[in-house]
């Protein structure tokens, strides 16, 4: 008998030496360890006409630390609740406003300036008790259905039914892009965000336009599997070119769709969607992102907060407005962990905005405003104390 090979005995001691150790594989066998629970607004309050609103459909919703106050855009007026007194200003065409709808809010950080997109009517500025409008007929606004406006430097962008429109407040000047200066397949404008460095188009038919302020160079998100029904391949990019909102918060951007939604940190895309994850439904109106690993969307059965990426840990607000009852369902993945008895908590669940200030929440929906209170909020998962949280 011949002896081993000598390459032989030595592929064998290789295969041994990476043989897992016994106690390696009982810690393999242990369960992974609880990353722990987000928070969750149990606390919430409700605003509707019988408060002061002009009218219960809220467009948009904007938070202003400034005055301590959050704007309002409905669907009949402008309103602006004062946090202190509690109390509900509101301003319609009797009152000076250019027109009855308000679909779009942004608040100017260097001035105070409100300015306010309208349905139909363009674009307004509301300052030191005054209206300024802008439409097509007087100014360079590309169309008067402005759907979102968001303020960057020195310049107001505006997101319309035919293309973005940015003004510049100080030269006067206003540019215009459509699909002739523009990478845009589509025209039609649906959302428009400014965060460091960069702004952001939601648009109908050719997913997101991405400007980088500095170089105005464009760069586009894109399905890239080409597939209008459903998103073909699992993560691969954008999951939809029909977007309704795209928010960049600490080099990540956030997208909404009515197919679902999703992440992006640069290199890497993540979806989610109603079937593996707590959002409430795929068909989002909107979104607002917190950081880079907290996004609010707005969909059509309810509020859906991505509270933790990393373990896709979200929570779903809903009420039951004939009873005044609220639930929040805590989920990973799609297996819920707990759901929590919050009370009457969302007006309605169809959701249309959302915004943050401070460590409450904003929610704007068909049937009037909710406010969640957020004492104690902390971002991303902890170890949580026994409460009122039932098992599924």
């Amino acid at each position: 008998m011949y002896p081993p090979h000598p390459r032989l005995l030595a592929l064998a001691a290789l295969l041994f030496t990476n043989l897992p150790h016994p106690a390696a594989a009982i810690d393999a066998a242990k369960p992974a360890a609880d990353p722990g629970l987000p928070y969750v607004y149990t606390k919430w309050e409700q605003l509707t006409t019988k408060d002061g609103l002009p009218n219960d459909h809220i467009f948009a919703v904007k938070a202003d630390p400034t005055r301590n106050c959050v704007w309002i855009g409905t669907e009949d007026g402008l309103a602006c609740y004062d946090k202190e007194t509690k109390k509900i200003r509101s301003w319609q065409e009797k009152d000076g406003l250019p027109w009855r709808v308000v679909t779009a809010i942004d608040i100017d950080p260097r001035t105070g300036d409100v300015w306010l997109g309208l349905f139909g009517g363009g674009l307004a500025r509301f300052s030191a008790g005054r209206f300024d409008h802008f439409s097509q007929l007087n100014s360079g606004l590309v169309n008067d259905v402005v759907y979102a406006i968001a303020i960057e430097g020195d310049h107001v962008w505006c997101a319309t039914t035919a293309g973005a429109s940015r003004y510049n407040t100080k030269t006067d000047k206003w540019d215009i892009f459509t699909e002739k200066n523009a990478p845009m397949e589509e025209i039609w404008n649906y959302n428009v965000s400014a965060h460091d460095g960069k702004v952001h188009l939601a648009v109908w038919g050719s997913g997101v336009l991405e400007q980088d302020i500095k170089t105005e160079n464009w760069k586009v998100y894109l399905d890239p599997d080409g597939e209008m029904e459903i998103d073909l391949y699992r993560d691969d990019g954008n999951i939809h070119v029909i977007v309704t909102g795209a928010v960049y918060r600490e080099k990540v951007l956030w997208i909404s769709s009515y197919f679902g939604v999703c992440r992006y940190d640069g290199r890497h895309w993540h979806g989610f969607y109603d079937h593996d994850s707590g959002l409430p439904s795929n068909f989002t109106n909107n979104l607002m992102a917190r950081s880079a690993h907290e996004a609010w969307f707005a969909t059509d059965k309810g509020l859906g907060a991505c509270m933790d990426d990393a373990t896709n840990t979200w929570v779903s607000y809903t009420s039951d407005g004939d009873h005044h009852t609220g639930k929040a369902v805590i989920m990973r993945d799609n297996k819920v962990i707990q759901v929590v008895d919050t009370g009457y908590n969302v007006p309605h669940n169809f959701q249309i905005c959302v915004d943050f200030d401070g460590q409450d929440v904003w929610a704007g929906t068909s049937k009037g405003l909710g406010h969640g209170i957020g004492k104690g909020y902390y971002p991303r998962l902890r170890p949580a104390p026994a409460s009122n949280a039932k098992s599924p």
